[in-house]
């Protein structure tokens, strides 16, 4: 089924527009040597198999006050969110692996924060893109049969839903918006790719999604490369109260650049956003690339330092946690300086 042809679509396969400050080639250009190479290399930061963390702070069972938002971190991309009376996952991921098959491919480093039992009934959930430790078909298939929620995803991914048995799903175009209620879900452009096959590449779109109630703003990034994508999702949907942004799997930049910023890039985007407050995800759970396991939140509160940022302007949670966050609210100068 063709798709509109837009600057991310030619009507059949989706790529990223043109950034006149990346230098890498297009996603679809690049030659399968370089990629083959580095995964024969030998070159990856030595991981523990398992990380025991500490019992998590917070309960994603009780319902946060009037105004409030509470936030829930299960590990890699996957959140609760829990804001005006509706429940959110995002990119729920709870296979020990993140593959096409359960014998082999990345495996956890990390169980998940918090197990589907532990919490509450999902009434949305949120795909940003095909990807294995994105669209996990086993976990969504134990949401669907437990909790019946709605999906909103990308274009292109329904097909991959119905197999899990999900009903409503509603897929949207970069910019598009579905309502909830009175809740508000636009689809945010991301600089990414997507494919579940080497023969589906970029048939699918990706993206983010900027999450809105009355006095709240929360914007769920996705996967995504930097750009200057993040100052246009600001100047068009308005400042996050909370912007919850990648900051792993970028090395060797390279090959990484293009799809997954590092966590100095992603403290200019919580500043093109003019964010409120940050929340960082997709580190310390599965080894993507080849970055240590505790290096993305290092380098994080690095940048604040250097750059003179307030520690809680741009935060991570551990695995499990639960915090509540006031829509408005800076943190410290987390809400100011946005970057051009």
């Amino acid at each position: 089924m063709p798709f509109p042809v837009s600057d991310h679509c030619d009507g059949t396969r989706f790529h990223n527009p043109a950034n006149p400050a990346d230098a890498s080639p297009p996603q679809s250009a690049r030659s399968l040597l370089p990629i083959l190479r580095w995964r024969l290399g030998g070159t990856r930061s030595p991981w523990p198999d398992r990380v025991i963390d500490p019992p998590p702070m917070g309960n994603p069972l009780d319902s946060p006050p009037d105004g409030m938002i509470g936030l829930t971190f299960i590990g890699h991309a996957s959140f609760l969110l829990r804001m005006g009376g509706l429940t959110i996952l995002t990119d729920p991921i709870f296979s020990e692996r993140c593959s096409p098959v359960s014998w082999a491919g990345p495996k956890r480093a990390r169980a998940p924060g918090r197990r589907l039992d532990e919490l509450p009934p999902i009434d949305l959930v949120l795909v940003s893109h095909n990807h294995y430790d994105h669209l996990d078909l086993p976990s969504l298939r134990a949401i669907v049969a437990r909790d019946r929620p709605a999906f909103v995803t990308p274009l292109g991914n329904r097909r991959l839903l119905l197999e899990t048995g999900a009903a409503p799903i509603t897929e949207l175009d970069w910019w598009q918006s579905h309502r909830i209620g009175d809740t508000t879900i636009t689809a945010t452009p991301a600089r990414h790719f997507s494919a579940r096959t080497p023969f589906d590449a970029r048939m699918a779109l990706w993206s983010g999604f900027m999450i809105e109630q009355p006095g709240a703003r929360v914007l769920f990034a996705g996967d995504s490369g930097d750009g200057p994508h993040w100052s246009t999702i600001g100047d068009r949907l308005g400042t996050p109260d909370l912007a919850l942004l990648p900051i792993g799997a970028y090395d060797p930049r390279t090959l990484m650049a293009a799809v997954h910023m590092n966590p100095e890039e992603a403290v200019g985007a919580h500043r093109s956003l003019g964010a409120h407050r940050s929340v960082g995800m997709h580190f310390g759970t599965f080894q993507l690339t080849d970055e240590a396991i505790d290096e993305p939140p290092m380098r994080l509160a690095a940048e604040l330092a250097r750059i003179g940022l307030a520690a809680d302007a741009f935060t991570t949670l551990g695995a499990g946690d639960t915090c509540l966050i006031a829509p408005g609210s800076s943190s410290g100068t987390g809400g100011t300086g946005r970057r051009e």
